[in-house]
Order: structure tokens, then C-alpha cells, then sequence
């Protein structure tokens, strides 16, 4: 016997959410940002920690007082891509639309580079989810490894894959949307 599971499209997956269906999870301890879209497949998150929620925090804060208006920060918030996925990054650094953002979620084409900070998630965050940010076209991807304090930095998109990979535990990166500032790395492994 073959097992195969339902695939959701970014419509139908809407429409869960619309209808309510999704509010289940409210009765679990969950909410509607509790779940993402991954590929097709409804995949439960798991639980924020104490480390995570507080680097999250400062890093957003940190970025939005460094790219100003230049840039929107949105941390936890969903963003829609082509694959079928409307995953939830930490945080999403994406062009300022305003009221765009009330009609969709941003798009990849608005989206300068994503970060995640990963503590239990880290096989999830640099295998499946950046192989469907690389394939959606991400130009930039960054994850803080909080088990080894390291950042992970995917970029120099070819063919859905991201060919330059760099690790930092310190010093400076320039990311490629807004060379002319620097990320201090000491501020995303320490905050």
C-alpha cells in the first residue's frame, strides 16, 4: 500500500485559514502562525523558546535601526511563494509597500534576504526550508545557529541553489541588497 498526503495549494490553504478551519489549533495552545505551508504540507512549528523569542526580538530591532526605511522588518510573519509554501521566517527583511501588504503576503521578489534562528529546528531550517527559499529565489538567506552560536550564510543563487556558503561566529557582513551597511555579527549571536 502507497501512502500519499494531501497537497495544499496556496489557495486552498487560504481558504482554510479564511473558513476558520485552522482555529483548531487555537483549542491545542496553538495559533494560526502556530502552522506553515511547506511544499504543500501543513506543518505543525515548533514551540518558541525562551533564547529564541529574545533574539528574534533584538535582531528585529537591531535591523530596523540600521536599514530604517529603507527596509520593512516583519518578524514571524508569513510570506507566499510560488512552490506552494507560505512559510513563517523569523525574519523577513522585504521592500516597504504599505498597504501591498494587505492584498498579499510578500512575495519573493520583495524580499531582500530572510533570517532564522534555529535551536531545535536546525536540520528543517538548513535542509528543506532552504531548499525551497533557494528555489523560490531568495537571493539571501541567513541562519543563526543558536547550539553553536554561528551564522550561516546562503547567497549566490544558480539553478535553485545557493552557491556561496559562509560561516561567521564574528566580525562584519555586508548583505548583498544593502552593501553599503554592515551587519555587525556580535549583534546576531549575542544581541
Amino acid at each position: 500500500m502507497t501512502i500519499t498526503a494531501y497537497k495544499w495549494s496556496i489557495d486552498r490553504y487560504h481558504q482554510l485559514i479564511e473558513m476558520g478551519l485552522l482555529d483548531d489549533a487555537l483549542s491545542q495552545g496553538l495559533s494560526q502562525q502556530s502552522v506553515e505551508l511547506l511544499q504543500g504540507e501543513i506543518i505543525v512549528m515548533s514551540p518558541e523558546g525562551e533564547s529564541h523569542a529574545y533574539y528574534n526580538t533584538e535582531v528585529a530591532e537591531y535591523l530596523r535601526e540600521l536599514l530604517g526605511a529603507r527596509a520593512k522588518i516583519r518578524d514571524a510573519k508569513p510570506i507566499t511563494l510560488p512552490n506552494d509554501s507560505e512559510p513563517v521566517p523569523d525574519i523577513a527583511i522585504v521592500q516597504p509597500l504599505g498597504t501591498i501588504y494587505l492584498e498579499h503576503h510578500p512575495y519573493p521578489e520583495n524580499i531582500f534576504w530572510l533570517i532564522e534562528f534555529a535551536n531545535t529546528t536546525i536540520k528543517k531550517d538548513l535542509g528543506l526550508k532552504k531548499e525551497i527559499y533557494a528555489a523560490a529565489g531568495i537571493l539571501e538567506y541567513w541562519v543563526v545557529n543558536l547550539q553553536t552560536t554561528e551564522l550561516k550564510v546562503f547567497r549566490d543563487l544558480v539553478d535553485g541553489t545557493y552557491c556561496e556558503k559562509l560561516t561567521f561566529t564574528n566580525g562584519t557582513i555586508q548583505p548583498r541588497s544593502f552593501p553599503d551597511k554592515i551587519v555587525d555579527i556580535q549583534r546576531l549571536l549575542r544581541a
